[in-house]
Protein backbone atom coordinates (compact mmCIF):
# COMPACT_ATOMS: atom_id res chain seq x y z
CA UNK A 1 0.00 0.00 0.00
CA UNK A 2 1.27 3.28 -1.09
CA UNK A 3 2.20 5.39 2.07
CA UNK A 4 -0.33 8.43 2.90
CA UNK A 5 0.90 11.68 1.68
CA UNK A 6 1.59 14.11 4.56
CA UNK A 7 0.26 17.67 4.14
CA UNK A 8 1.38 19.95 6.65
CA UNK A 9 -1.04 22.73 7.29
CA UNK A 10 -0.04 26.27 8.01
CA UNK A 11 -1.49 29.33 8.98
CA UNK A 12 -0.29 31.22 6.37
CA UNK A 13 1.36 35.20 6.95
CA UNK A 14 1.19 38.21 4.70
CA UNK A 15 5.27 38.49 6.27
CA UNK A 16 7.51 36.36 3.79
CA UNK A 17 9.17 35.19 6.34
CA UNK A 18 6.34 32.68 7.66
CA UNK A 19 6.22 31.37 4.11
CA UNK A 20 9.60 31.10 4.04
CA UNK A 21 10.51 29.34 7.45
CA UNK A 22 7.53 26.73 6.83
CA UNK A 23 9.41 25.53 3.27
CA UNK A 24 12.64 25.66 4.94
CA UNK A 25 10.75 22.94 7.54
CA UNK A 26 9.11 20.84 5.20
CA UNK A 27 12.07 20.90 3.04
CA UNK A 28 13.69 19.37 6.32
CA UNK A 29 11.21 16.98 6.38
CA UNK A 30 11.59 15.78 2.65
CA UNK A 31 15.53 15.40 2.99
CA UNK A 32 15.10 13.58 6.65
CA UNK A 33 12.55 11.13 4.94
CA UNK A 34 13.03 11.23 0.98
CA UNK A 35 10.54 8.04 0.02
CA UNK A 36 7.76 10.08 1.70
CA UNK A 37 5.74 12.77 -0.42
CA UNK A 38 5.41 16.21 1.60
CA UNK A 39 2.79 18.82 0.40
CA UNK A 40 1.87 22.48 2.02
CA UNK A 41 -0.91 24.46 2.27
CA UNK A 42 -1.61 27.52 3.75
CA UNK A 43 -5.21 28.50 5.45
CA UNK A 44 -5.24 31.97 4.80
CA UNK A 45 -2.58 34.57 2.99
CA UNK A 46 -0.22 32.12 0.70
CA UNK A 47 -0.70 29.95 -1.81
CA UNK A 48 -1.09 26.78 -2.18
CA UNK A 49 -4.20 27.05 0.09
CA UNK A 50 -5.24 23.70 2.03
CA UNK A 51 -8.43 22.60 -0.41
CA UNK A 52 -6.40 23.52 -3.76
CA UNK A 53 -3.46 20.95 -2.24
CA UNK A 54 -6.25 18.57 -1.57
CA UNK A 55 -7.91 18.71 -5.09
CA UNK A 56 -4.41 18.41 -6.81
CA UNK A 57 -3.84 15.22 -4.68
CA UNK A 58 -7.17 13.85 -5.78
CA UNK A 59 -6.74 14.81 -9.57
CA UNK A 60 -3.35 12.97 -9.21
CA UNK A 61 -5.12 9.68 -7.79
CA UNK A 62 -4.27 10.12 -4.29
CA UNK A 63 -5.98 8.04 -2.01
CA UNK A 64 -4.99 8.86 1.57
CA UNK A 65 -3.70 12.32 3.10
CA UNK A 66 -2.93 12.94 7.01
CA UNK A 67 -3.38 16.69 7.13
CA UNK A 68 -0.80 18.35 10.08
CA UNK A 69 -1.83 21.03 11.72
CA UNK A 70 1.50 23.05 12.15
CA UNK A 71 0.37 24.44 15.64
CA UNK A 72 2.18 23.97 18.87
CA UNK A 73 -1.64 23.82 20.82
CA UNK A 74 -5.02 22.70 20.53
CA UNK A 75 -6.69 26.21 19.97
CA UNK A 76 -9.33 28.15 17.57
CA UNK A 77 -7.72 26.54 14.25
CA UNK A 78 -7.40 22.65 15.58
CA UNK A 79 -10.84 22.81 16.73
CA UNK A 80 -12.26 24.79 14.06
CA UNK A 81 -10.98 25.99 10.86
CA UNK A 82 -8.79 22.78 10.13
CA UNK A 83 -11.63 20.38 10.53
CA UNK A 84 -13.99 22.95 9.09
CA UNK A 85 -11.85 22.45 5.38
CA UNK A 86 -10.77 19.28 5.28
CA UNK A 87 -14.36 18.14 5.43
CA UNK A 88 -15.53 21.02 2.87
CA UNK A 89 -12.92 19.23 0.62
CA UNK A 90 -13.65 15.40 1.84
CA UNK A 91 -17.10 16.36 0.71
CA UNK A 92 -16.23 17.37 -2.69
CA UNK A 93 -13.30 14.77 -3.19
CA UNK A 94 -15.19 11.32 -2.01
CA UNK A 95 -12.00 9.16 -3.13
CA UNK A 96 -9.62 10.92 -1.06
CA UNK A 97 -9.49 9.83 2.54
CA UNK A 98 -7.77 12.88 4.75
CA UNK A 99 -7.22 12.29 8.32
CA UNK A 100 -6.53 15.14 10.50
CA UNK A 101 -3.07 14.70 12.73
CA UNK A 102 -2.62 15.69 16.31
CA UNK A 103 -1.28 19.27 16.69
CA UNK A 104 2.65 19.68 17.73
CA UNK A 105 2.25 20.24 21.24
CA UNK A 106 2.89 19.27 24.39
CA UNK A 107 6.15 17.25 23.20
CA UNK A 108 9.55 16.63 24.71
CA UNK A 109 11.16 17.55 21.16
CA UNK A 110 9.41 20.77 21.52
CA UNK A 111 11.10 21.58 25.46
CA UNK A 112 14.74 20.71 23.35
CA UNK A 113 13.53 22.70 20.11
CA UNK A 114 13.53 25.91 22.76
CA UNK A 115 16.54 24.96 24.83
CA UNK A 116 18.61 24.47 21.83
CA UNK A 117 17.52 28.20 20.30
CA UNK A 118 18.61 29.82 23.75
CA UNK A 119 22.01 27.92 23.67
CA UNK A 120 22.43 29.36 20.17
CA UNK A 121 21.57 32.50 21.96
CA UNK A 122 24.28 31.78 23.94
CA UNK A 123 22.71 30.64 27.30
CA UNK A 124 25.01 27.70 28.53
CA UNK A 125 23.56 24.74 31.22
CA UNK A 126 26.07 26.60 33.46
CA UNK A 127 23.83 30.48 32.75
CA UNK A 128 20.66 28.71 33.97
CA UNK A 129 20.69 28.95 37.82
CA UNK A 130 20.85 32.53 37.57
CA UNK A 131 19.23 33.68 34.31
CA UNK A 132 14.89 33.93 34.37
CA UNK A 133 13.35 32.60 31.09
CA UNK A 134 9.83 34.20 29.65
CA UNK A 135 8.37 31.40 27.25
CA UNK A 136 6.65 33.86 25.12
CA UNK A 137 4.08 32.01 22.83
CA UNK A 138 1.40 33.70 20.33
CA UNK A 139 -1.51 33.42 22.57
CA UNK A 140 -5.06 32.53 22.90
CA UNK A 141 -8.50 32.80 24.43
CA UNK A 142 -8.77 28.95 24.35
CA UNK A 143 -8.14 27.69 27.98
CA UNK A 144 -6.66 24.55 27.15
CA UNK A 145 -4.24 26.49 25.24
CA UNK A 146 -3.44 28.67 27.45
CA UNK A 147 -2.80 25.90 30.31
CA UNK A 148 -0.97 23.84 27.80
CA UNK A 149 1.86 26.80 27.84
CA UNK A 150 2.12 27.42 31.18
CA UNK A 151 2.64 23.36 32.19
CA UNK A 152 5.66 23.97 29.58
CA UNK A 153 6.77 26.64 31.16
CA UNK A 154 6.72 24.69 34.37
CA UNK A 155 8.36 21.93 32.71
CA UNK A 156 11.54 24.04 31.52
CA UNK A 157 11.64 25.13 35.38
CA UNK A 158 12.43 21.95 36.31
CA UNK A 159 15.14 21.88 34.03
CA UNK A 160 16.82 24.15 36.00
CA UNK A 161 16.23 27.70 35.18
CA UNK A 162 16.05 30.28 38.38
CA UNK A 163 12.38 30.87 37.68
CA UNK A 164 10.23 30.91 34.03
CA UNK A 165 7.22 32.45 33.37
CA UNK A 166 4.86 32.60 30.46
CA UNK A 167 3.98 35.40 28.48
CA UNK A 168 1.91 36.23 25.20
CA UNK A 169 1.74 38.40 22.57
CA UNK A 170 -2.20 38.12 22.29
CA UNK A 171 -5.58 37.66 23.26
CA UNK A 172 -3.90 36.76 26.97
CA UNK A 173 -1.89 38.26 29.72
CA UNK A 174 0.95 38.92 30.80
CA UNK A 175 2.60 40.34 27.83
CA UNK A 176 6.16 39.80 27.38
CA UNK A 177 7.27 42.91 28.79
CA UNK A 178 5.64 42.49 32.07
CA UNK A 179 7.09 39.07 32.56
CA UNK A 180 10.29 40.40 31.58
CA UNK A 181 10.25 43.09 34.75
CA UNK A 182 8.45 40.54 37.01
CA UNK A 183 11.60 38.28 36.56
CA UNK A 184 13.81 41.29 37.09
CA UNK A 185 11.93 42.35 40.59
CA UNK A 186 12.57 38.63 41.54
CA UNK A 187 16.24 39.01 41.50
CA UNK A 188 16.79 37.47 38.47
CA UNK A 189 20.40 38.04 37.70
CA UNK A 190 19.87 38.12 34.11
CA UNK A 191 16.29 37.54 31.65
CA UNK A 192 16.32 35.67 28.35
CA UNK A 193 12.94 35.86 26.54
CA UNK A 194 12.51 32.27 24.15
CA UNK A 195 9.56 32.88 21.74
CA UNK A 196 7.32 29.28 21.49
CA UNK A 197 6.33 30.16 18.17
CA UNK A 198 7.19 28.35 14.83
CA UNK A 199 7.67 31.02 12.22
CA UNK A 200 8.73 34.63 12.47
CA UNK A 201 5.22 37.19 11.60
CA UNK A 202 3.80 40.09 13.34
CA UNK A 203 3.09 38.25 16.76
CA UNK A 204 6.58 36.82 17.02
CA UNK A 205 7.33 40.80 16.30
CA UNK A 206 5.67 41.57 18.82
CA UNK A 207 7.53 39.58 21.61
CA UNK A 208 10.74 40.89 19.93
CA UNK A 209 9.76 43.94 20.93
CA UNK A 210 8.66 42.89 24.16
CA UNK A 211 12.04 41.50 24.67
CA UNK A 212 13.95 44.81 24.41
CA UNK A 213 14.59 44.93 28.13
CA UNK A 214 15.88 41.48 28.26
CA UNK A 215 19.17 40.43 28.26
CA UNK A 216 18.94 37.44 25.88
CA UNK A 217 16.26 36.90 23.20
CA UNK A 218 16.20 33.40 21.75
CA UNK A 219 15.11 32.87 17.93
CA UNK A 220 11.98 31.40 16.85
CA UNK A 221 11.68 27.51 16.69
CA UNK A 222 11.85 27.61 13.26
CA UNK A 223 12.98 24.39 10.95
CA UNK A 224 14.87 23.10 13.97
CA UNK A 225 16.14 19.47 13.78
CA UNK A 226 13.25 18.86 16.67
CA UNK A 227 10.55 20.14 14.85
CA UNK A 228 11.45 17.85 12.00
CA UNK A 229 11.11 14.81 14.32
CA UNK A 230 8.41 15.61 15.43
CA UNK A 231 6.49 16.12 12.58
CA UNK A 232 7.25 12.41 10.96
CA UNK A 233 6.41 11.39 14.52
CA UNK A 234 2.97 13.10 14.42
CA UNK A 235 2.89 11.81 10.80
CA UNK A 236 3.61 7.93 11.88
CA UNK A 237 1.17 8.44 15.34
CA UNK A 238 -1.59 8.87 12.94
CA UNK A 239 -0.93 6.23 10.11
CA UNK A 240 -1.31 3.98 12.86
CA UNK A 241 -4.07 5.41 14.84
CA UNK A 242 -6.22 5.14 11.92
CA UNK A 243 -4.92 1.91 10.53
CA UNK A 244 -6.31 0.16 14.24
CA UNK A 245 -9.45 2.41 13.92
CA UNK A 246 -10.40 0.67 10.20
CA UNK A 247 -9.51 -2.65 11.69
CA UNK A 248 -11.29 -2.37 14.94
Amino acid sequence: MPRPVLLVVAHGSRDPRHAATVHALVNRVRARRPELRVETGFLDFNAPSVPRVLERLAAEGTEEVVALPLLLTRAFHAKSDIPAVLREASGRLPRLRVHQAEVLGPSPLLLAAVERRLREAGLGPADKRSTGLVLASAGSTDPEAIAVIAEVARELRDTGWCAVRPAFASASLPRTEDAVRSLRADGCARVAVAPYVIAPGRLPDRIAEGAAEADVLADVLGPSPELVSLLLERYDEARVGHRIAATA
